[in-house]
């Protein structure tokens, strides 16, 4: 499983497996990616920031081991 914070889009990845998907948006800037078979591939959260509880949240779940993937680690 991979976990990644994109600062510059405030968004989460967290991506089960790489492989080809097709994406639906489950709910307003909420999508899941699934694999060929049906199953969850990723999730991406969009506006992470807003809808978990702002920077600090993300910031504390940074360090955690989610990969800063765009702007400075908090």
């Amino acid at each position: 499983m991979k976990l990644a914070y994109d600062r510059e889009v405030d968004a989460i990845t967290i991506t089960f497996r790489e492989t080809t998907v097709t994406t639906e948006e489950v709910d307003e800037g909420v999508f899941f990616d699934y694999d060929k078979e049906g199953r969850l591939a990723g999730i991406e959260i969009l506006d992470a920031g807003k809808r978990l509880g702002g920077e600090d949240v993300v910031g504390k779940a940074a360090a955690f081991g989610i990969v800063m993937t765009q702007g400075v680690e908090p």
